[in-house]
C-alpha cells in the first residue's frame, strides 16, 4: 500500500509540474488547495516546498521555494530551490495589493519598504514612510537597489510578467524574490486562495486560512443568491437570465474588453448577468475597436467601467470623451456605473476579497435582490458636476 501511495503521489506531482518530477517530492504531505492551480505546496520534515507553475508555459516551473524555519539547519536536498527563512519579518513590497493583504493579516509591521508609493492609498503606510520607518525604494520597474540593500530585507515581493527579462540587479543581491503570480489564476477564488500561501510565509497561516474561508463562503453564497434570481432584465426580453452588461471603456482608440475567462468576465457569469463576451476564451483583456463593441454590446442594459481621476466622472464628461458613447442603450437609459480606482480601494481589496466586488455586481444587475450592502466600488453616474 505504501508503494502504491508513493506512486500516486509521484504521478500527481508530475501532472502539477508539467512533466517534471523530483525525488525530494515523492514523500511529504501535499497541502490541498480548493481553487488555486498555479501553486503546489508540499510539507516535508523540516521545510515546506512551494512550487509556482509558469503561467505562460505549462511545461515549465516559474519558481520553487523551500520555506525553512529561522534558526533551523537547511536540509541538503533543497538547495535547488530558493531558500526562504520563515516567518518573514522585513520584506520589500512592490504592490499596493500585497501591502493591503499584510495589513489585513496583522503583519503590517513586516513591511520594511515599498515601491510605487504614489499608488499606495493606505494612510498608515504613507505615514510610516514619512516618519522614515518604511523605506520608499522608488519606481517598481527601476527601484533604488542601494535603498533596498540598506534595509536588509528578508524577501522582495514582486509580480512576474511574460517576457519581462527578469528582475535585473535585484537578482544579484542575494535576497529571495517572491514571485506573486496569483493574478494569473483562472478564477477569482483561485487568486484569492494564494492568501494561504502568503500566510505560510509570514507565520500567520491559521489567520490566512480563516480569512480565505470567510471569502470563499461569502462568494459562493452570493453566487447562489444571484443564480436564484429570475430577473428578465431591464429590457424585459424573455429568456435572459439577468441584465446584459458592458464593461470598461475606450483607452485611446482601443476598447480593452475583459475576456470571458478573465476574473471579471467570470464574475459576470457568477453574478448571473448576460455578458456579450462570456464565450470568449481569453483570460486577459481583448483589444477591440469602438465599432465592434458598439455592434456587439450597444444594447446592453448596464454599463460598468473603471477609471482614475480626482473627481467622480459625470454623463456630460463621458459624452465629451467620445461622442459615440451616446449610442449605447445604457447611456441613454442612464444606467452607467463608474469605479474611480483613485478614490476607492478597488485594487487593494478585490484580489483577495472578490466577494465584495461580486456583491456590487449583483446589486447593480439584480436590484430586486434585497439585503445586500451598499455599493462599495461602483457608483451611478450623475448628469453633471454639482
Amino acid at each position: 500500500m505504501r508503494a502504491v501511495l508513493l506512486i500516486l503521489t509521484a504521478v500527481s506531482l508530475f501532472a502539477c509540474q508539467g512533466g517534471r518530477t523530483s525525488a525530494w517530492q515523492e514523500e511529504g504531505d501535499t497541502v490541498s488547495f480548493k481553487y488555486a492551480r498555479q501553486l503546489t505546496v508540499v510539507r516535508h520534515e523540516g521545510y515546506t516546498l512551494a512550487t509556482i507553475k509558469n503561467p505562460w508555459r505549462e511545461d515549465r516551473i516559474l519558481h520553487q521555494y523551500a520555506l525553512v524555519p529561522a534558526g533551523q539547519e537547511i536540509p541538503a536536498d533543497v538547495h535547488h530551490a530558493t531558500i526562504v527563512r520563515t516567518p518573514l519579518k522585513r520584506s520589500m513590497i512592490f504592490s499596493t495589493v500585497h501591502c493591503a493583504m499584510l495589513m489585513e493579516m496583522g503583519r503590517h509591521d513586516c513591511i520594511a519598504g515599498v515601491a510605487d508609493l504614489k499608488y499606495i492609498k493606505i494612510p498608515w503606510i504613507q505615514q510610516q514612510v514619512k516618519a522614515g520607518r518604511i523605506a520608499d525604494v522608488g519606481d517598481g520597474l527601476s527601484p533604488v537597489v542601494e535603498k533596498i540593500i540598506d534595509r536588509r530585507p528578508d524577501a522582495l515581493f514582486m509580480s512576474p510578467f511574460e517576457n519581462s527579462g527578469g528582475y535585473g540587479k535585484l537578482e544579484e543581491i542575494d535576497i529571495p524574490i517572491i514571485e506573486c503570480a496569483e493574478y494569473m489564476e483562472a478564477s477569482p477564488l483561485a487568486r484569492a486562495e494564494w492568501l494561504r500561501f502568503y500566510g505560510m510565509l509570514f507565520g500567520c497561516e491559521q489567520k490566512a486560512d480563516s480569512l480565505f474561508a470567510v471569502t470563499d463562503s461569502s462568494y459562493n453564497a452570493l453566487k447562489a443568491l444571484a443564480q436564484q434570481s429570475g430577473n428578465p432584465g431591464i429590457s424585459g426580453n424573455p429568456g435572459i437570465s439577468g441584465h446584459s452588461v458592458l464593461l470598461d471603456k475606450l483607452t485611446g482608440n482601443v476598447w480593452y474588453v475583459p475576456g470571458g475567462r478573465s476574473t471579471i468576465g467570470q464574475m459576470m457569469t457568477d453574478a448571473n448577468g448576460s455578458y456579450p463576451w462570456a464565450g470568449d476564451d481569453h483570460s486577459g483583456s481583448v483589444p477591440l475597436p469602438f465599432e465592434t463593441v458598439l455592434e456587439k454590446a450597444g444594447d446592453a442594459d448596464v454599463w460598468l467601467f473603471r477609471y482614475g481621476g480626482d473627481h467622480t466622472i459625470t454623463y456630460d464628461e463621458l459624452r465629451r470623451e467620445h461622442h459615440g458613447y451616446r449610442q449605447f442603450k445604457a447611456f441613454t437609459d442612464r444606467r452607467v456605473y463608474g469605479c474611480n480606482v483613485e478614490q476607492s480601494t478597488f485594487y487593494e481589496e478585490t484580489p483577495f476579497h472578490p466577494d465584495w466586488l461580486l456583491s456590487d455586481f449583483i446589486r447593480i444587475l439584480h436590484p430586486e435582490i434585497g439585503g445586500l450592502p451598499p455599493l462599495r466600488y461602483y457608483q451611478p453616474l450623475q448628469t453633471s458636476r454639482r
